[in-house]
């Protein structure tokens, strides 16, 4: 009996300790949130044993990756708008595509992990980017705009050049309660973004547009929801596009609100496309949760969204606009994930409850962000259509090659950044460069394919 009890505390040490390599292994190479090892044990072990762990196990490559961090965050803070070069190193996808990488400072707030990815301080700490001709707009999500030559990725330094703007006073002057920014736009020689903010009658999501003007910014109001919502929550979406026929796209989140996705006399839970001399908008699509990334593919006259699905189900959409009805994607009635709490209510088949299947679903999550369409003749794979899609969750940007017509997948890849959330993502076909906004730091990086 006493060699049994022995052999038994020998077994349960080795496996504590096996798993605890493991653990080592994976945390040292910087936390995979998809590692299938991870979302294995986050099934099987409960959420305040796995807090346990994190804070015992994990300590000393926690501690570690911590004062990395803070140093970083030290060498930002002195550095101003310099914009410096701090990182820059080849990166190789899944499939072995080889990439340089590059990143650069930021002067904005960084984000904070520890108050949870709902709230609302974070909300300020989303920032965005848009390439203008031979210039790199940046805007965060306090609102501070800057700008930078393109050309400068090519040095140590972005030199960065603030351009001052009215958002905080015209806030002010209406009363009105910056929750965050959720996007930036520009086209047509105009600045566009999209602003949630909180006023008497609650929460709301309205597009501000202004003369693109490097010396000064002034936005006025272009385009109200007059959508209200109690309660702060994540799913305002907001992403702006470009569109055909003088008009630009808008993707709305249903803000929590059930039901109101399937409701067409609601904007909350659509895509619109608003026309940018009247204003007036028509819908785009219906049935979405919170759509995180808008592309128009011109060449197909095709619009591609990404969006949040619950607890999985996170989807890519196609919405080929050579229909007369309005495309359905199913939201809050099917989905791919389930609730995070309580009964799974969800149709999992979208096609047969009559809604549109997306094109390609990621359960679990990936907490899927900004999307790009790179065609065969912008020659960046000299392949292959690739659908290029970021995520904050998986910090990951997630290479779909499809056909021509978008018609199927051909192959999936994966580039994945150790402790990033990648939140914005642009492709300059001058430089064949992607362009992205890494979170954490906050910082600019760009990506050149290599192979």
């Amino acid at each position: 009996m006493f060699k049994y009890k022995k052999l038994l505390i020998f077994t349960f040490i080795t496996i504590i300790s096996l798993l605890a390599i493991s653990f080592w292994s994976i945390t040292s190479k910087g936390y995979d949130r998809q590692n299938r090892i991870i979302l294995f044990l986050k099934k099987i072990i409960p959420a305040h044993i796995a807090r346990s762990i994190r804070e015992t196990v994990f300590f000393i490559p926690n501690l570690k990756q911590r004062n990395e961090f803070l140093k970083i965050q030290v060498d930002k803070y002195e550095q101003g708008l310099d914009g410096n070069l701090f990182n820059q190193t080849l990166v190789k996808s899944k499939n072995n595509k080889k990439f340089e990488i590059k990143e650069f400072f930021l002067p904005f707030p960084r984000l904070d992990t520890r108050l949870g990815w709902a709230a609302t301080e974070n909300s300020k700490r989303a920032h965005y980017l848009e390439i203008v001709n031979d210039k790199v707009l940046v805007i965060s999500g306090l609102g501070q705009t800057i700008i930078f030559d393109k050309k400068n990725i090519n040095s140590k330094q972005l030199k960065q050049i603030n351009i001052p703007n009215n958002l905080n006073n015209y806030l002010k002057k209406n009363d009105f309660n910056l929750i965050g920014i959720r996007d930036l736009f520009v086209d047509d020689n105009f600045v566009y973004i999209s602003l949630v903010h909180k006023e008497e009658k609650g929460i709301t999501i309205n597009v501000y547009r202004a003369p693109m003007n490097t010396d000064r910014l002034t936005f006025l109001k272009f385009f109200e929801t007059n959508e209200y919502w109690k309660d702060y929550n994540v799913f305002s979406g907001g992403r702006l596009e470009k569109y055909k026929d003088n008009k630009i796209l808008f993707s709305i989140g249903f803000s929590g609100i059930p039901k109101v996705a399937q409701n067409k006399d609601s904007l909350l839970g659509k895509i619109i496309s608003i026309d940018k001399n009247t204003s007036k908008y028509e819908l785009i699509s219906i049935g979405h949760r919170n759509p995180q990334g808008l592309y128009y593919e011109a060449s197909r006259d095709l619009v591609i969204n990404s969006e949040h699905g619950p607890k999985g189900g996170d989807e890519i959409n196609l919405n080929f606009q050579n229909h007369r009805d309005i495309p359905n994607y199913g939201w809050d009635i099917a989905s791919y994930g389930s609730p995070y709490s309580g009964e799974d209510f969800f149709k999992k088949s979208h096609k047969e409850n009559g809604f549109v299947e997306p094109f390609k679903n990621f359960t679990p999550s990936i907490g899927i962000s900004e999307i790009v369409s790179i065609t065969k003749d912008k020659n960046f794979f000299n392949s292959s259509n690739t659908i290029f899609a970021s995520s904050l969750r998986a910090g990951s940007i997630y290479i779909i090659e499809t056909d021509e017509k978008f018609q199927k997948i051909i192959s999936e890849d994966r580039l994945f950044f150790k402790e990033q959330r990648i939140r914005d993502l642009e492709f300059d076909e001058d430089l064949k460069i992607l362009f992205v906004l890494f979170e954490h730091t906050p910082s600019i990086g760009t990506i050149n394919y290599l192979n």
